[in-house]
């Protein structure tokens, strides 16, 4: 039906969208296409130091892109439906939830996505974005460019997350479904591929491999890991040999936090530190490091203990 559109059909269309707010329709039509034709221009780009060692460049758009990205997002991708192996970047998905599904399984297979966004191309967001099948070319093309830099999805748009799994959908449909048929759990937290179960991991890697190519994607070798029962299995950050539970080193931390605070006071505590954050500032943190605990399992009765120490602590300031 959009095959035969007119231009001025194309511009009635965009302006439904309201993309952002303008009472001028000349003056929003022109801007949307002078920042499409001109996206580059729109971006601030940067690198952030990885643990690694490495480097990671963010593109942040300015202020009235990133406002165009944000309605785009709002108002028309958060309408597709994702797979259900997708477990980030949705409303109501959590970590726990990539979790949960490779609980008390023999083998854990972990394989990461080499420059996920950097390597999802403009055709492939506009076919599974902005096709003509839901929106006029015209249209399809100027979002795609809106939502994209330099021919790729970029770290920094609040579109891209969302993009990326709709990109990735069939991709998730097959595999996941592959998986299920061999009784092999599988989730998909962005980048990152995990699958649980009792399997052969040599070929679920060559299948992935394949299953990748065809997207111009490739798994990074250096971040394949194959973690057996007899150890400790995490799935992003959460341990999932018997229970759902937040690492052994993370609540530790937690665990001394608190026991100096109590022995020590608050004060004497961040000055042993040598820490110039502010009480308030720490506090809110260490409250948010044990909802964290208590949102993985709510059952824990010691961080519970926590929670209502540090809450009651948290009215004093």
């Amino acid at each position: 039906m959009w095959k035969y559109m007119s231009k001025d059909k194309c511009n009635e269309f965009l302006i439904s969208l309201n993309l952002f707010d303008c009472n001028d329709n000349n003056k929003y039509i022109k801007t949307l296409y002078s920042i499409s034709n001109r996206v580059w221009k729109y971006y601030r780009v940067y690198k952030i130091k990885k643990r690694n060692g490495n480097y990671r460049t963010i593109y942040e758009p300015n202020k009235l892109l990133k406002h165009i990205q944000r309605n785009i997002l709002t108002n028309i991708l958060n309408n597709k439906e994702i797979s259900k192996f997708a477990k980030a970047y949705h409303k109501g998905i959590s970590l726990k939830d990539n979790a949960i599904p490779h609980v008390n399984k023999e083998v854990i297979l972990k394989l990461d996505i080499i420059d996920f966004f950097e390597n999802i191309r403009f055709i492939d967001v506009y076919e599974s974005c902005f096709s003509i099948e839901y929106y006029p070319k015209q249209v399809g093309m100027l979002l795609t460019y809106l939502c994209t830099y330099d021919d790729h999805l970029t770290q920094g748009s609040p579109t891209s997350a969302y993009i990326s799994n709709l990109v990735m959908k069939e991709f998730d449909e097959q595999l996941g479904n592959w998986c299920t048929s061999n009784n092999i759990s599988y989730t998909r937290y962005s980048d990152d591929m995990t699958f649980s179960g009792n399997f052969s991991p040599n070929k679920i890697i060559s299948k992935v491999r394949k299953m990748l190519y065809k997207l111009h994607l490739k798994i990074n070798n250096n971040k394949i890991h194959v973690i057996y029962k007899n150890h400790n299995q995490s799935v992003t950050g959460i341990t999932v040999n018997e229970k759902v539970q937040v690492n052994s080193k993370y609540r530790k931390n937690i665990r001394q936090e608190v026991y100096y605070i109590k022995k020590y006071g608050l004060e004497s505590h961040l000055d042993k530190r040598n820490n110039k954050i502010s009480k308030k500032k720490y506090i809110n943190k260490l409250y948010g490091k044990i909802l964290h605990v208590l949102n993985i399992n709510n059952s824990d009765v010691e961080f519970k203990k926590y929670k209502e120490y540090i809450y009651k602590l948290k009215k004093t300031i």
